[in-house]
């Protein structure tokens, strides 16, 4: 799985082209609930508005790694390398023959007929960056705009926030009458474990309603301490254990924007047998949670 030479960010890192494999066995229809495709170029160009430019990491590759690390199915989320430019999600939907579901990106002119040429391709929601050093622009009204127009369709939200973005993103929480799911442990700063100030006001949301879902996913972003990311279990165990049947796994292959280390793929999948050693559990987050948001 070696990745195809391209001029690409400076200190971008590629991803890891020889993964361990996993140790654990993972149950019959596990999701990787939280993975990309990006390009390749030549077919899929980036988005000259991106803050970064990737290392292509096409379908091909994906599916092969997901069948190499346990998973049967996957919800390939779009990042903002593309744009709203969904063609590359698109066609890896289409090409997974209703083993994978989608998460686009949308502007507010998107039309219905835009829409369910989405829907019928596997989309299931859209996703919202409201990371200020990401470069995010959409205003408040544009993105009511969008879920207005998604709700008939059953779509949700997926959102990309750090804790210091959460009161300014309060008035879109309270706005939004569909499901939302917080990407990567909501960023909440897993060093300071499950008591800090961040992780409580997260958990008080996430409690608040059984419109919010949460992704154990991305401790290579959060730990302080790299591989292998000890430092990140407390707060994982602790959402799913308050959240067992709103809690999703997720890989972020190919790990886009990394610049301090790329992580072994093999190691991050047997990292669930220690931060979800209860098998009922683990079910619910890798088989019966994202059949239910997305297969149903």
């Amino acid at each position: 799985m070696t990745a195809k030479h391209q001029m690409v960010t400076p200190g971008y890192l590629p991803f890891d082209p020889d993964p361990g494999k996993p140790h654990i066995v993972l149950p019959a229809g596990a999701c990787d609930s939280h993975c990309h495709v990006f390009g390749p170029a030549n077919k899929f160009p980036y988005s000259p508005t991106s803050s970064y430019v990737p290392v292509d990491a096409p379908k091909e590759l994906l599916f092969k790694l997901q069948e190499f690390l346990g998973f049967e199915r996957a919800v390939i989320v779009q990042a903002s390398c593309h744009g709203t430019d969904n063609s590359a999600l698109v066609d890896a939907l289409q090409a997974s023959r209703d083993t994978s579901r989608g998460i686009a990106i949308v502007g507010p002119d998107i039309d219905d007929r835009e829409l369910a040429s989405l829907h019928e391709a596997g989309v299931r929601g859209v996703r919202f960056n409201f990371v200020k050093r990401l470069k995010a622009r959409q205003s408040l009204e544009d993105r009511l705009s969008v879920v207005e127009k998604i709700a008939p369709l059953g779509w949700h939200v997926v959102i990309y926030t750090e804790p210091e973005e959460m009161d300014e993103i309060q008035p879109f929480l309270e706005g939004v009458d569909v499901p939302v799911i917080f990407d990567h442990m909501g960023r909440v700063p897993v060093e300071k474990g499950a008591d800090c100030p961040e992780f409580e006001r997260l958990e008080r949301l996430l409690t608040s309603s059984d419109r919010f879902w949460i992704k154990v996913s991305c401790p290579e972003r959060l730990s302080k301490k790299g591989p292998p990311y000890l430092d990140a279990d407390a707060v994982s165990r602790r959402l799913i254990e308050i959240l067992p049947d709103r809690v999703l796994f997720g890989t972020d292959w190919p790990h886009p924007n990394m610049v301090s280390h790329m992580p072994d793929d093999g190691l991050l999948v047997d990292r669930i047998a220690r931060i979800c050693p209860d098998e009922t559990l683990r079910r619910k987050m890798l088989v019966d949670n994202p059949t239910r948001l997305y297969w149903t």
